[in-house]
């Protein structure tokens, strides 16, 4: 069984991980130019503080692809399993998904709170519709 939501859920793991590379491929250098050594006795504020903000950004972004994309993809996944995977549900997850990348790319480059803010806002409100949907599937 292929339900073509799990591509939505596939794209967004991937560019997970490219936002691992990106954290990774500017985090290093930075602290290597910085002299910037972790020392785990300290509170995490404390080398957070001594990386540049233009560097923290990617890691911040990475932080919060692992938390509200967390629901859609136990979402995504239980309508693929009991079989609404395709159709305006797929629709809707590709939607987040590139709601997603977009915060993530304004995260990481320019990071104006604002249209973040308002990324954020309109990629809840589709997954929101999706879990709702789902939710009726099953309990319906």
């Amino acid at each position: 069984m292929h339900a073509p939501i799990l591509g939505a859920v596939i794209a967004l793991i991937l560019w997970t991980c490219v936002m691992w590379v990106w954290l990774y491929a500017t985090r290093i250098p930075a602290m290597t130019r910085g002299g910037i050594v972790y020392d785990p006795t300290k509170p995490n504020s404390d080398f957070n503080d001594k990386i540049p903000a233009k560097v923290r950004w990617k890691a911040d972004n990475y932080n919060h692809l692992h938390e509200q994309p967390t629901i859609f993809y136990a979402t995504a996944i239980v309508l693929a399993l009991v079989g609404g995977g395709d159709g305006l549900n797929a629709q809707l997850a590709w939607i987040y998904v590139g709601l997603r990348v977009a915060h993530s790319l304004v995260q990481a480059t320019i990071n104006n709170v604002m249209l973040r803010f308002a990324l954020f806002a309109l990629g809840s409100f589709v997954l929101f519709g999706l879990a709702i949907r789902a939710a009726l599937i099953v309990i319906g």
